[in-house]
């Protein structure tokens, strides 16, 4: 085995207050490790809407930043959960840009690429398939309260098969992703693609990993692998294929990165957009509040948040330590591959109080993530092309220190209703910070 150094590189959204380094001081490009073609794959975690719309900002900013290198056309593509959504189109040839348009723009050329709606449909199938079962149940719970004499707990487990295990349907994925994959120029089949694409779930029964697209796993429709793969327990039915159920693909792994890189990459573009948040940095975390909305000017103690508060940062703390460990045995495992992972800032609160199933909040953490990711890349300029140069691919510093590109349309100007309205909530908040108990405020971060 090769005893080189790994060369991994993790990219996150800079600091406050760390400044981008002049194009002048950036490395100078080397030379390619080989005369072959470098081979390149991304890797795509989940994180449900919120995720998706990170990576979209992140992955429009890498696409108009990066010369050298098209997104939709890399030697392999691995999605996990809700990055299979994305990675199932890049590898369909659809650029960031139009998944931008169809998730986030929800233009009428591509309004049925994603609509958050689609998940929150009720499981009404399941819920009538758990329902005609209760009857025997309860009998059965009965019996053994009332005549075996067993305890209370005891009888409720009896009742344990009959309720649903999931709240919400996702049939709609594997429709209406087979009907944007029906159009022109694609497929929902991973043996007509030109490219490699991995989509992971995680097989209930055994808890091994089901890495559809791979052979002996590419039979399955493209929509159908990512309908399972993105199946979180509790919140959607498990997805049956093949007489096996599946769930989410990050039950086992977050990334499952090595998918890829066992196939000998040069270089390894990994994107996880769940992080836990840090809330103990008052005086950093005041200057990235700078310029958001007035109900998140504030940010509480994860724990005033409530229990919904309270599992997202323990959920993203798990997603993300599991993380950290893959990378760190990448490295080791892979030392002549370039890995570069990207993921926002622990400290930037912008995603972790998000409503993603707001049209207007998508819009806003898009453009939100593409100008991190940007700024990102100018602040780490120097170490960033050294990376990039090994495989021909060079940073376009017109597009990264343009301060006027966005990536969606600005949306017009608040009416002077709207503003007075922005001020009277302004005013109010301060109002009630008043009011409030000065023990209470101590938690504010």
């Amino acid at each position: 085995m090769s005893t080189k150094k790994p060369r991994s590189l993790r990219l996150v959204t800079p600091p406050a207050n760390e400044r981008a380094l002049p194009p002048s001081r950036a490395a100078a490009p080397q030379p390619k490790r080989g005369a072959h073609k470098p081979r390149v794959a991304l890797a795509l975690a989940g994180g449900g809407p919120l995720g998706a719309i990170y990576e979209i900002g992140a992955l429009c900013a890498l696409d108009e930043s990066l010369e050298g290198i098209d997104l939709t056309q890399l030697d392999h593509y691995v999605g996990v959960s809700a990055g299979g959504f994305l990675a199932a189109a890049l590898a369909n040839g659809m650029t960031p840009r139009e998944l931008c348009d169809g998730f986030i723009e929800n233009s009428d050329e591509s309004a049925e690429v994603f609509d958050p709606s689609w998940l929150t449909v009720p499981a009404w199938g399941e819920f009538a398939r758990r329902s005609i079962m209760m009857p025997g149940l309860v009998a059965a719970a009965l019996w053994r309260l009332l005549v075996e004499r067993r305890s209370l707990i005891s009888a409720l487990e009896k009742l344990g098969p009959g309720l649903p295990t999931g709240v919400f349907a996702n049939d709609d994925v594997d429709r209406r992703l087979a009907a944007l994959f029906a159009r022109a120029g694609r497929t929902n089949d991973f043996r007509q693609l030109k490219t490699q694409l991995t989509l992971v779930a995680t097989n209930l029964d055994s808890g091994e990993a089901a890495p559809f697209g791979r052979p002996g796993w590419d039979h399955v429709p493209i929509s159908k692998a990512v309908q399972a793969s993105s199946a979180l327990p509790g919140l959607f039915p498990p997805v049956e294929i093949d007489a096996h159920y599946y769930v989410d693909g990050a039950l086992k792994k977050t990334m499952h990165a090595s998918v890829a890189l066992d196939e000998g990459m040069d270089l390894m573009l990994c994107m996880n957009p769940l992080v836990p948040f840090d809330a103990t940095l008052p005086e950093i975390t005041q200057v990235m509040q700078r310029g958001l909305p007035p109900e998140k000017r504030r940010i509480p103690r994860i724990v005033d948040g409530g229990l919904p508060a309270v599992l997202s940062q323990t959920f993203r703390s798990i997603i993300h330590s599991r993380m950290e460990l893959g990378i760190k045995g990448y490295e080791r495992a892979y030392p002549d591959t370039d890995i570069l992972l990207f993921e926002p800032d622990h400290r930037d609160p912008e995603l972790y109080l998000a409503n993603t199933f707001s049209y207007a909040q998508r819009r806003h953490l898009a453009e939100h993530a593409y100008q991190q990711t940007r700024a990102m890349l100018r602040s780490r300029r120097a170490a960033f092309s050294a990376r990039l140069a090994r495989h021909g691919i060079t940073l376009n510093n017109d597009v990264l220190d343009d301060p006027k590109r966005r990536l969606v349309v600005p949306t017009k100007p608040r009416s002077r209703i709207g503003q007075a309205i922005v001020s009277l909530q302004e005013t109010m908040e301060d109002l009630g910070d008043m009011v409030t108990p000065k023990a209470r405020r101590h938690g504010a971060a």
